[in-house]
């Protein structure tokens, strides 16, 4: 930029003769300090960039206390989730209590599990909530392609989330219609207790059930090889055994959402049974000095004058 500068000012300075003879006429301009000038820009805009590094050469050790607790949210996005028993359907509704939920869980490290016919980790256990709830807003049926509800899936890929040290401080959430086929989930319950592990279930659904959307674009109903329609309802008996066999609690999903906030409170009674001290390590920023530096060249640039000396 400077070179640019000096390149427009000569060419301008022709318009009116010879360089050199104009130059000379300029008797007031003093080419070494303008050189000086640029020498501070220079040196500021340095002492900025590495401000901006954040800088630091002291460290201390602080202690810190830890009042949350490890919580893998599971999420069904199965065929089923699609049906209306519960509006605007079942997915929608789950991710809605979600939301609700991810905002009552303040210190609490928060991971999300996507499953159907089988499951994986969608999102790793994080402090962000940002990122918990996008990654929820992309939770879709397309996640998984593998069809059916793999509960026992479900809570054993759940249980991978979480640190192999503890042996407490740790809960699932898992929504669900509870339409299990096969996987084993009261098995993956007895396992998840010997880790430490309670699992707290919202049933999505009613008893009565209702049909499952099916076909092109969600039009139509799911038939079975008879013919006739497929009615998918919820299955209380197994959450609740779930949830009874690793010391949780079983919540049904209604339209006030009472539930979070009876799951949020259970979730703050294990984070006070789990209060611990540890010790990290802090840096103290320096980016303070680079920046006082940067300041005074700034200023000096402004204050030295162009001209030469009367």
């Amino acid at each position: 930029m400077f070179f640019l500068s000096s390149w427009r000012k000569r060419s301008r300075i022709r318009r009116f003769g010879e360089y050199a003879l104009v130059a000379r006429l300029v008797a007031s301009f003093n080419p070494a300090k303008r050189l000086v000038k640029r020498i501070f820009i220079l040196l500021s805009l340095f002492f900025i960039v590495l401000a901006l590094t954040q800088p630091h050469f002291r460290m201390k050790e602080i202690t810190v206390e830890r009042k949350g607790v490890d919580v893998v949210i599971a999420v069904d996005v199965s065929q089923s989730m699609f049906a209306k028993d519960i509006p605007p359907n079942r997915l929608e509704k789950a991710k809605l209590e979600l939301a609700t939920l991810i905002d009552k869980l303040g210190q609490d490290r928060i991971g999300i599990v996507a499953f159907a016919g089988e499951a994986f980790i969608q999102c790793p256990l994080t402090l962000d909530r940002s990122a918990v709830k996008l990654f929820l807003s992309t939770v879709n049926p397309d996640l998984v392609p593998t069809p059916g509800t793999a509960i026992g899936a479900a809570i054993r890929v759940a249980a991978q989330a979480f640190s192999g040290k503890e042996k407490e401080f740790k809960a699932i959430i898992l929504l669900t219609d509870g339409e299990d086929q096969g996987s084993d989930p009261r098995g993956a319950a007895r396992r998840a207790k010997e880790e430490g592990i309670k699992i707290f279930a919202i049933g999505i659904g009613t008893p009565d059930g209702s049909t499952v959307p099916g076909g092109t674009n969600q039009e139509g109903f799911k038939k079975d090889k008879a013919g006739r329609p497929v009615l998918s309802k919820l299955d209380e008996p197994l959450l609740q055994e779930i949830s009874k066999e690793t010391g949780g609690a079983y919540y049904r999903a209604s339209r006030g959402e009472l539930e979070i906030d009876a799951l949020a409170v259970d979730i703050r009674r294990m984070a006070q049974k789990g209060l611990k001290s540890e010790k990290i390590i802090e840096y103290e920023e320096s980016f303070q000095y680079f920046l006082i530096a940067a300041l005074l060249f700034l200023a000096l640039e402004v204050i030295l004058s162009e001209r030469k000396r009367a």
